[in-house]
């Protein structure tokens, strides 16, 4: 038990920061990117319809490109009806960091087709989710060309740039250590609350070996002077906030010995005498590993550490709030 878990936790250390990731330091394969791709707009007479063929079509292209995991179409599908998104706000960074948080997408490939007289361009912009920074690439041809034919080229460029240049547009990866001192400058001093927390947590098809996402939300709040109860062995009735939520992952898809698995962690923070929902959020994230087991720990540590930035500070400040407003009364 002891050397599983030091295993756990030698791999836990080193998947920190999972995007890109690499299949193995001996291959050193290429960085693996997490994509949703969104339906093109139409520009021109001649071209009513054909924006979801060439949406269609670039993700049949892309779908086979090994630097790629794909979000499903389904869930882009569910995300612009649920949210309310416009594809054509979707180079806002505020919406594409949402997209992101919601699918696991560190990209966004979205784009246009566009015909002046009988000359059609096809136009894509691959957008950073975390930067909002844009890349772009496009093809030209005439409407007596063969659609497959002009988008096959344009899923060429896209991946060639993508490959060449899409490490540019993302963030620069930022050790845990940075992570940690950045956050902890951010809270500032001051006393913490004491908190207990709970996250259920489950793989889907899959037995789950260890907490994920609640070992990683204990760890930085403990990290950042915050009180952490063990559940186990207390009653929540002695802390001042109570951290719930749940976690889960599924397999996503599988590139030759990679495995992509996607998660989703929800988590909300309750003033335990008051009852007052302090903070809440969620988050999606996408692992890639050669073992499904550990690219779902991964991704479930990831999307906990995301929402630990956001929503620690948010909890320190209310609890501080609360506490001079308290004093005064």
């Amino acid at each position: 038990m002891k050397t599983k878990l030091l295993l756990l936790l030698v791999v836990t250390a080193c998947l920190a920061h999972p995007m890109p990731v690499r299949a193995d330091d001996k291959n050193e394969a290429p960085a693996v990117y997490p994509v949703a791709i969104f339906p093109f707009q139409e520009r021109g007479n001649d071209v009513k319809g054909q924006g979801a063929k060439v949406t269609d079509i670039l993700f049949a292209n892309l779908i086979a490109d090994p630097q790629l995991m794909l979000v499903d179409r389904e869930d882009i599908r569910k995300l612009l009806e649920e949210q309310e998104l416009s594809v054509s706000g979707l180079a806002n960074p505020a919406e594409a960091n949402k997209v992101g948080q919601l699918t696991g997408a560190k990209m966004l490939i979205t784009g246009s087709i566009v015909q002046t007289d009988t000359t059609l361009y096809l136009v894509t912009k691959v957008i950073s989710t975390e930067t909002g920074r844009v890349l772009g690439t496009s093809v030209k041809g005439t409407v007596r060309d063969k659609l497959d034919d002009l988008v096959t080229d344009l899923a060429s460029k896209v991946t060639e740039t993508i490959g060449s240049r899409g490490a540019d547009i993302l963030p620069k990866i930022v050790s845990r250590e940075d992570r940690l001192a950045k956050l902890k400058k951010e809270v500032g001093e001051g006393k913490r609350p004491s908190v207990i927390i709970k996250v259920a947590e489950r793989h889907v098809g899959q037995s789950t070996i260890d907490p994920a996402a609640e070992t990683e939300i204990t760890f930085w709040c403990k990290e950042l002077g915050f009180d952490v109860i063990d559940a186990t062995v207390a009653s929540p009735r002695e802390a001042d906030v109570i951290i719930t939520g749940e976690g889960f992952s599924e397999f996503a898809s599988r590139h030759g010995n990679l495995v992509s698995v996607k998660s989703r962690v929800e988590i909300k923070a309750i003033d335990r005498k008051s009852g007052e929902t302090l903070a809440i959020d969620r988050d999606v994230t996408v692992a890639v590993d050669l073992s499904e087991q550990l690219a779902g720990k991964s991704a479930l540590q990831e999307a906990a550490a995301s929402i630990a930035e956001r929503m620690l500070p948010k909890l320190a400040g209310k609890m501080k709030h609360n506490a001079e407003n308290a004093a005064r009364k």
